[in-house]
């Protein structure tokens, strides 16, 4: 029974443990990057640090609340909780406060509140309760779609702020989905389909759509098992490539390569499916819808990248691909982070000795770019340190996750952990120049309430569902 159990010995310490040197050495870095000689004590109101030392002792607070409340209570009110939460986005849109060109805070008692920041736990709880019900078949066509709504309602929300650092953090939930049985061939889908998003990027039109012309005659040639039937596609394909070439400026009809091409593949998919049919020839019909599905991407890429993101954020990009260098406007954040990472050199300038941070010449310090600091000041063997303990986090949560009896809590539990892996990687990643800078803040280490708060009940919701895994068998 659950009255029976002693809380005291049944919460993963290792787990507390791990999450409260995070807290630490996180405030302590906001304390570093906003410190003020001028304002020395740590309870100033009016300063980042004393701020976020306020915030931290909320979030201790709810961890009591959290135990104190029934362990049935996340898994009754799921569904209020997220329906809470996509009220709250639509909150956002119609009465939210605009920061940083962003509308995605709602003004509650003097204090900004951001919604999205909480719907990735509600999203994560909806998740596992949906996957974890009776009779639910895992990729079935019902369960795809409803999956796709759960995560795709708040993603398209957040959108509309616009928010797209916070928005695209929901694509982690992949993860999650992989542990639960999603076939490998999905995940293989969704790697090509990044590789092909920077390449659609980084290469001319026409150099992408050859590739995946010669990919998709490829691949066919494989699934026969004969190589002339990839010959004879490449021959008809040509045929009507110069065929079109050549009679088009007798019309009177100019084109450019790129679509003079797509237009003989359209031909020639049309002549070789009645091939296909009558020849009896196997997966021609899905060869091509695989293949026009991806040129249909390339085409949506490079649609939204010219005609939705605006200049500095296509900048940014280009920038990170390296097409561009902009070393004072656009390109400055990322170049005084690598700048005040490198001049930490191994044991760093020592705390609250950073002449970047002192300088303000990093923009956003305290908050998306708080590694900076750590990097500055503590050097090599700090980030390490810092690195080290996230891995150890997510290792840890991964382990809790796979010993629950519990579906819903083993499910919610890779969720905790997909969501704080892509926001580790990935704003690390940014600061060192790997990631576009997106603005998603580092958990535990970012200056905010909304973001302490969030990550500290995503972490321990998981750690109560965890302290009666001995009992909790739904």
């Amino acid at each position: 029974m659950i009255d029976k159990l002693n809380l005291t010995e049944e919460i993963d310490w290792t787990t507390v443990g791990l999450y409260l040197l995070l807290v630490i050495f996180g405030w302590m870095n906001v304390l570093a990057s906003s410190y003020n000689e001028q304002f020395k004590s740590v309870f100033d109101i009016h300063q980042n640090y004393s701020d976020q030392l306020l915030w931290i002792l909320v979030s201790f607070v709810m961890i009591i609340l959290l135990f104190a409340i029934d362990y049935r209570f996340y898994h009754f009110f799921t569904w209020v909780f997220y329906g809470i939460s996509i009220i709250l986005l639509l909150a956002v849109l119609a009465f939210g406060v605009e920061v940083n060109n962003s509308k995605s805070w709602i003004r509650i008692l003097g204090f900004n509140f951001q919604p999205s920041e909480f719907v990735k736990i509600t999203t994560a709880l909806a998740v596992a309760r949906y996957l974890s019900g009776y009779n639910i078949r895992l990729w079935s066509w019902k369960s795809v779609i409803v999956m796709a709504v759960l995560i795709g309602l708040p993603v398209g929300l957040i959108s509309l702020q616009p928010d797209w650092g916070t928005a695209l953090v929901f694509c982690c939930f992949i993860l999650l989905m992989y542990r639960e049985g999603m076939p490998g061939w999905i995940l293989a889908i969704s790697l090509f389909i990044t590789i092909l998003f920077l390449m659609t990027l980084l290469l001319a039109s026409i150099s992408v759509l050859i590739f995946l012309i010669a990919l998709a005659i490829i691949i066919f040639a494989i699934i026969n098992r004969k190589p002339i039937h990839g010959f004879y596609a490449g021959i008809i394909l040509a045929a009507f490539y110069f065929g079109f070439r050549y009679s088009f400026p007798l019309l009177g009809i100019s084109l450019s390569t790129y679509y003079l091409l797509l237009i003989a593949l359209t031909a020639s998919s049309v002549v070789y499916l009645i091939l296909a049919f009558t020849k009896k020839i196997r997966s021609i019909a899905l060869v091509l819808i695989f293949l026009f599905g991806f040129i249909g991407f390339t085409y949506s890429v490079n649609y939204v990248f010219h005609n939705v993101l605006k200049p500095h954020q296509q900048t940014r990009v280009n920038i990170l691909l390296g097409k561009e260098t902009d070393v004072r406007n656009v390109g400055y954040n990322l170049n005084q982070s690598k700048i005040a990472i490198g001049s930490g050199g191994f044991f760093g300038k020592g705390y609250l000795k950073g002449t970047q941070t002192k300088l303000d010449f990093v923009p956003e310090q305290s908050t998306d770019f708080i590694f900076c600091t750590v990097g500055e000041e503590w050097g090599f063997l700090g980030t390490t340190i810092a690195i080290l303990l996230y891995i150890g986090l997510l290792i840890r949560i991964v382990y809790v996750a796979e010993r629950q009896r519990s579906q819903y809590a083993r499910i919610y539990g890779y969720g905790v952990a997909s969501i704080l892996f892509f926001h580790f990687a990935i704003n690390i990643g940014m600061t060192i120049g790997l990631f576009p800078v997106i603005g998603i803040p580092l958990p535990f280490f970012s200056y905010g309430g909304s973001s302490m708060l969030a990550f500290t009940l995503l972490l321990f919701i998981l750690v109560r569902l965890d302290s009666v895994r001995k009992v909790y068998i739904r």
